[in-house]
């Protein structure tokens, strides 16, 4: 074995690989890991996006790290508090000193003689390099940094104003004073539209269709309330299970009792808006709640700002963009300054990393997930994907988890690789149960699940629980094995 050979290649320096190399690193102090991340930061998401307000709509009792608790009452918070977290870990995990930037991964090979990954690695001056590595570690995430879902509209060149993509949002604007049109119903609507109308003389939100939106406290009244009483290292899980167990419990609800419950969330939305509001039209989707992401509004924020007046919602088509704005398909006219399409991410399987195993190129719409970590036929690679109807960081703590009891029965056994094989008798299913536009638009290019255990993807944080923690690691849909050849140098 040369001295080049990683143990551990992480793949991303956002929430899922920060998290990742920690839990490795307090694990396994001796192994070697590396950390690639393609910008020149590290946080992912949550230094990519600068658009006014912008913030996770998951409590950061569950979006921090179980092993670093989140200790203050403030439960929702906005992306530069989220940054700041993420920093603080790598530093004093000694992640940070880990990381690699300007390192793109394109490519990686795998060789079942010697049983490891060969990488191919771009800089940001363009030169390639490659690396060698035995286990590798996607947490690159769902969507593309560089590209945006973003549709075109006729008459765009004739609009007199701005039109704006919030992943690429431009740090001098100044919208004080203006007139916006926010084209989105999705969370990053719900949270530019509030934040948007602080400053901007008046803000619309136009949607196709409207998003389920409920009111969430951003500060946790029971983290407020324990903290007079309890030690803060008490209380921090006391406060994490309540929110995994609420969550869960009206999640179950919502699937059991959809219509029941899309009906009473309509409700509590009415409750928050003038009497004469149109509820129903402009908070009454027609898909079954978490069918789609429910949308929360941190305090209310945007039911409050409809009450005073500064924001308008109208559902309607586009026509087409004129010259003072835009023309509905109904004939109104929304005037506009600026046009923010908030209409959603480009979803990119896999970091866009392409696969090979002994130089033939892997095809992932060929693979299917097991225990929501591995690919079928694709051995020592684990990915990372959180989940849709809860912090994405309870699953990524997870598999980080997952990685590492793997690793040790590798160890322990003197193993050289793990692959999940199979079994043809599985039926497939989409990789996602959701039908919002970017997953619908991306299916085709993702890996299938199964319809049983374990090639099954739970959206439940406590079934995961028992399956990554607990559960037998071996079982007949993994195989184990050593390398054909090894290395000599």
């Amino acid at each position: 074995m040369s001295d080049d050979l990683l143990d551990v290649l992480i793949v991303g320096a956002g929430l899922s690989g920060i998290g990742a190399a920690a839990e490795l690193r307090r694990q396994f102090p001796r192994k070697r890991i590396a950390i690639l991340e393609s910008r020149d930061r590290l946080g992912g998401t949550w230094d990519l996006f600068r658009y006014p307000g912008v913030r996770s709509d998951s409590d950061m009792y569950t979006l921090g790290y179980k092993a670093r608790p989140w200790r203050k009452t403030q439960s929702i918070v906005d992306g530069p508090s989220i940054l700041a977290y993420l920093r603080e870990t790598a530093e004093e995990t000694g992640v940070a000193r880990m990381i690699d930037y300007g390192k793109r991964v394109e490519s990686a090979d795998w060789s079942s003689d010697r049983c490891e990954w060969t990488v191919t690695v771009r800089s940001t001056d363009g030169t390639r390099t490659t690396l060698r590595t035995k286990f590798l570690h996607l947490c690159t995430g769902y969507y593309s940094y560089t590209e945006a879902y973003r549709p075109s509209f006729e008459g765009e060149a004739d609009f007199r104003g701005q039109i704006i993509h919030p992943q690429f949002w431009p740090e001098s604007l100044d919208y004080s004073g203006k007139r916006i049109v926010v084209i989105g119903s999705g969370a990053t609507a719900v949270t530019l539209v509030p934040a948007l109308a602080e400053k901007a003389a008046h803000v619309t939100q136009l949607q196709r269709s409207p998003s389920y939106v409920v009111n969430q406290p951003g500060a946790d009244p029971w983290a407020r309330a324990l903290g007079k009483i309890l030690p803060a290292a008490l209380v921090y899980p006391l406060v994490r299970w309540k929110h995994i167990l609420v969550s869960s419990f009206f999640y179950r609800l919502a699937r059991k009792y959809p219509y029941q419950f899309g009906a009473r969330l309509v409700e509590l939305a009415a409750a928050e808006l003038p009497k004469d509001f149109d509820v129903r039209k402009h908070f009454k989707p027609s898909y079954k709640p978490w069918d789609q992401r429910v949308c929360a509004a941190p305090d209310g924020d945007i039911f409050r700002e409809i009450r005073e007046g500064r924001v308008s919602v109208v559902t309607d088509t586009i026509d087409r963009f004129v010259p003072e704005g835009i023309r509905l398909t109904s004939g109104t006219v929304l005037p506009a300054d600026v046009v923010v399409t908030a209409t959603g991410l480009k979803v990119q399987p896999l970091g866009d990393v392409q696969v090979s195993l002994d130089g033939k190129a892997a095809d992932f719409t060929d693979t299917m997930v097991y225990r929501g970590a591995m690919l079928s036929s694709i051995p020592n690679l684990v990915l990372t994907f959180g989940y849709t109807n809860a912090s994405w960081t309870l699953r990524a703590d997870l598999i980080a988890a997952y990685v590492c009891r793997l690793l040790r029965h590798l160890d322990r056994h003197g193993l050289d690789y793990a692959v999940p094989v199979r079994d043809s008798s599985v039926g497939e299913m989409p990789f996602i149960d959701f039908n919002s536009g970017y997953v619908l638009r991306a299916l085709d290019r993702l890996p299938k699940q199964g319809d049983r255990f374990p090639w099954r993807v739970h959206q439940t944080y406590l079934r995961d629980l028992g399956v990554t923690r607990f559960s037998r690691l071996t079982d007949p849909a993994l195989k184990f094995g050593r390398a054909r050849k090894r290395d000599a140098a």
